[in-house]
């Protein structure tokens, strides 16, 4: 059922709007142990296999494939179970395209989370930081690693040089489809993200899971937060329209607390739960589709 959601929370998003977008969060200020400089460092040391996860990555998401997965995923007929359930499977699965972190999932999750909260943004945000992650259940129906995590980018257009390495597009079948391979490609200039395919992965299945219980502001969280070659470098900027450049302000907001937030010490999640469950059931269903 859709959530209706109260007037409450569209005021309160009014009341501070206006402060926080002027203002990014300071990542030294959420970064522990490490300098921000260190973080996304695919090149020292490099890891094998962040690099053979990209070069499968890049080969492999093609136009078609996307398509053939959002018809196959975001039907969500696999499974239904509380988001407890899900997380219990996301303890099991380290993230191979992550070069910043080794812990498991749901820890990296309260770690943003708790860095949102810690901020003082409103609980839908530190939802947020809790659910940015959890389309990697993905990995729950025997989907690799490669069509789950890393990097998004456009499909069905010209490959930015700005995505990290680049040089594996050159394995990709459509880099050499004169319909997908131009500036453009299938989609015209200014058509809005709400028009155009993005390589498949968790961003797109969690938004689609939770699209009509959280704020648009937060859905651009959850859909674009792994799009870096738009919010880092501006690669795209020929097919997004004002809105959605309006709405990646949030994209913005939200994304040093997923990166910088990464840290090796674990939270306690005993002495957190009460209030993640409180959270989670003041926005969501008690069960989820998958």
């Amino acid at each position: 059922m859709k959530k209706t959601f109260e007037p409450i929370v569209f005021k309160d998003l009014d009341e501070w709007e206006e402060d926080l977008l002027r203002r990014y969060p300071d990542p030294d200020s959420i970064a522990e142990g490490k300098s921000t400089e260190a973080f996304r460092n695919y090149d020292s040391p490099e890891r094998d296999s962040v690099r053979e996860f990209y070069r499968l990555n890049h080969t492999y998401q093609t136009y078609d494939f996307v398509l053939n997965k959002r018809a196959t995923f975001l039907a969500f007929d696999k499974k239904e179970m509380p988001i407890w359930e899900a997380y219990d499977f996301l303890n099991q699965l380290v993230d191979d395209s992550d070069p910043d972190t080794d812990l498991d999932q749901l820890q990296h999750l309260l770690q943003t989370a708790e860095a949102i909260r810690k901020d003082g943004h409103p609980d839908w945000m530190v939802l947020v930081g809790l659910l940015h992650d959890m389309g990697k259940v993905l990995c729950l129906f025997g989907e690799p690693q490669w069509a789950v995590v890393g990097d998004t980018f456009p499909v069905g257009c010209a490959h930015s040089d700005k995505i990290v390495y680049p040089e594996f597009f050159k394995q990709n079948p459509d880099s050499e489809n004169p319909a997908y391979n131009t500036k453009y490609g299938v989609y015209s200039q200014n058509c809005g993200l709400r028009n155009v395919q993005m390589s498949w992965g968790h961003d797109e299945y969690v938004y689609h899971m939770v699209k009509d219980y959280v704020p648009e502001s937060g859905l651009y969280m959850l859909r674009y937060h792994s799009f870096y070659a738009q919010h880092r470098e501006n690669a795209y900027d020929h097919l997004l329209d004002d809105h959605d450049r309006e709405m990646f302000k949030w994209v913005k907001l939200f994304n040093p607390y997923d990166l910088y937030s990464k840290n090796p010490n674990p939270p306690d999640w005993k002495a957190l739960r009460p209030y993640y469950e409180d959270l989670v059931a003041k926005y969501l269903p008690p069960t989820l589709k998958f």
